[in-house]
C-alpha cells in the first residue's frame, strides 16, 4: 500500500521537475539545454592566460568546483587553490608564497555577503581599483561583494537568485571556474538530462522510493559513501551538503558520511557490519584502464600471490568481498561504477545526485530547496561580531 502509494507520487513529482526544467526562475532550470548563462563565453578567454587559479567561497559556492578539480585533476594543466575555510596557516603561506598578481582570483557568493569568503578576500587584499585577475560572482542586489564590484570596477557575473548554492554546479557557479581549468564545458552539460529518459527513470524511481522508505522507518540515520576512488572524493563531499541541507528537516534525514576504502576496511568496516544496522550504503568505484603491475622478482625468497596484480585488481577484490558480506549480512546498499575521464559522466552524476535528493524530499513532504535552521546561525555569527 505505501509503496503503491508513493510510485503515484513519484509519478507526479516526477512530472512536475520535467516541467520546472523548462521554466527560468525554477531551480532546475539548470538541468534546461537552454539554460541562459549570465556571461559570454568570450568575455572569459582574457582571464584563460592565468596559470594559477584561487578560488575563494563557501558550501555550494566551491565545492562543485572543486569535484570538477578533483575528478579531472590528471587532465588539468593550471594549479588551482581552493579557500573554502577560514584556515589562517594556509591563506598566510599562500600569501607569503605565492606572487597575488600572477593568480587569477574568482569570488563567489550567493548573498554576496558570506563572512567566510568576505574575510578571505579581505585578508588576501585582492579587493583593487581596475584590477584584471578578479571575478565576482554574487547576486545583484545591495549585498557587499556587488557593491565592491561596482566600486572598483571589477569583473562581475550575476548569480541567479532562484538557484541556491548546493544546486549551482552547473550554473555560472560551477561552469566558469571549469572554463578556466580548461573542462569542455560543453560536454559537462551535454547529457544532464539522462536519468529523466524512459531507460533510466525506472532506476530513479526505485532508489528514491527506497531512500524515502528508509527515512521514513527512521531505522536508518546514515548514509555512508564507501568511496573506493580519490578522483571522486570531493564530488562526494558536494553530496554530503546536497543531501544534508536538502532532506535534513522536521526530524528527518540522513547523515551523509565520507568513507575512503580499502583505508576504512581497517577502522570502521567491523562497526558496519556488525554494529547498529541503522545505515545505508553507497559504493562507489571507477572503470579505470591502469595497466600497472605490482612486480615481485622471481629470486625472491618468497611467493606472492600479488604478484603481477593491478592496484585496482586489488582494490575491486575487496569491494567485492565487502559486497558479498553486505549481501550475507542483509545489509542495504546500492553500488555505483563510473567511467573515469569524461565530463560528460561527471556532468550526468552531478544532475542525477540533484534530482534524486529533489524527488526524496518531496516524497517526504519535505522543502528541497530552503536551509531554515542555517540562516539562524548566519544571523546570530553576524549580531557577536557586529
Amino acid at each position: 500500500m505505501i509503496k503503491n502509494k508513493l510510485s503515484k507520487k513519484f509519478e507526479n513529482i516526477f512530472t512536475d521537475i520535467k516541467k520546472d526544467i523548462l521554466i527560468p526562475g525554477k531551480t532546475l532550470n539548470i538541468l534546461d539545454k537552454k539554460y541562459k548563462f549570465n556571461f559570454r563565453v568570450k568575455d572569459l578567454d582574457k582571464f584563460k592566460k592565468f596559470k594559477t587559479i584561487a578560488l575563494i567561497g563557501m558550501g555550494g559556492s566551491i565545492l562543485g568546483s572543486e569535484a570538477i578539480y578533483n575528478f579531472f585533476e590528471n587532465k588539468i594543466k593550471k594549479k588551482v587553490y581552493f579557500f573554502n575555510n577560514l584556515d589562517e596557516n594556509k591563506i598566510i603561506n599562500f600569501k607569503k608564497n605565492i606572487n597575488l598578481s600572477q593568480v587569477l582570483f574568482i569570488v563567489i557568493s550567493k548573498s554576496g555577503n558570506t563572512i567566510e569568503t568576505l574575510s578571505n578576500s579581505f585578508f588576501l587584499n585582492i579587493f583593487k581599483k581596475n584590477s584584471k585577475n578578479i571575478i565576482l560572482i554574487s547576486e545583484k542586489n545591495s549585498n557587499l561583494l556587488f557593491t565592491i564590484a561596482k566600486k572598483f570596477n571589477l569583473f562581475y557575473v550575476e548569480h541567479k537568485p532562484n538557484i541556491g548554492g548546493r544546486y549551482s554546479v552547473l550554473s555560472e557557479v560551477g561552469i566558469i571556474p571549469a572554463y578556466l581549468m580548461g573542462v569542455n564545458i560543453f560536454k559537462l552539460r551535454s547529457k544532464i538530462q539522462e536519468c529523466l529518459k524512459k531507460d533510466n527513470k525506472n532506476f530513479l524511481k526505485k532508489n528514491s522510493i527506497k531512500l524515502a522508505n528508509l527515512i521514513n522507518s527512521k531505522k536508518c540515520n546514515n548514509l555512508i559513501f564507501l568511496n573506493y576512488a580519490s578522483e571522486l572524493e570531493k564530488f562526494i563531499y558536494w553530496c554530503q551538503q546536497l543531501i544534508a541541507e536538502s532532506l535534513g528537516k522536521k526530524n528527518k534525514g540522513f547523515l551523509p558520511v565520507i568513507s575512503n576504502a580499502p583505508k576504512d576496511h581497517h577502522s570502521l568496516l567491523q562497526l558496519y557490519l556488525d554494529g547498529p544496522k541503522d545505515k545505508f550504503f553507497n559504493i562507489l568505484s571507477l572503470k579505470n584502464n591502469f595497466r600497472e603491475k605490482i612486480s615481485i622478482k622471481k629470486n625472491n625468497a618468497y611467493k606472492s600471490f600479488l604478484n603481477k596484480k593491478r592496484l585496482s585488481a586489488v582494490k575491486n577484490a575487496q569491494k567485492k568481498a565487502l559486497i558479498k558480506t553486505f549481501i550475507k549480512k542483509n545489509i542495504p546498499f546500492r553500488e555505483l561504477k563510473i567511467n573515469i575521464g569524461k565530463e560528460e559522466t561527471l556532468g550526468k552524476l552531478f544532475s542525477y545526485f540533484i534530482i534524486e535528493t529533489i524527488v526524496v524530499g518531496k516524497m517526504l513532504d519535505i522543502n528541497p530547496f530552503d536551509q531554515p535552521a542555517v540562516e539562524q546561525v548566519k544571523k546570530y555569527t553576524k549580531k557577536l561580531l557586529n
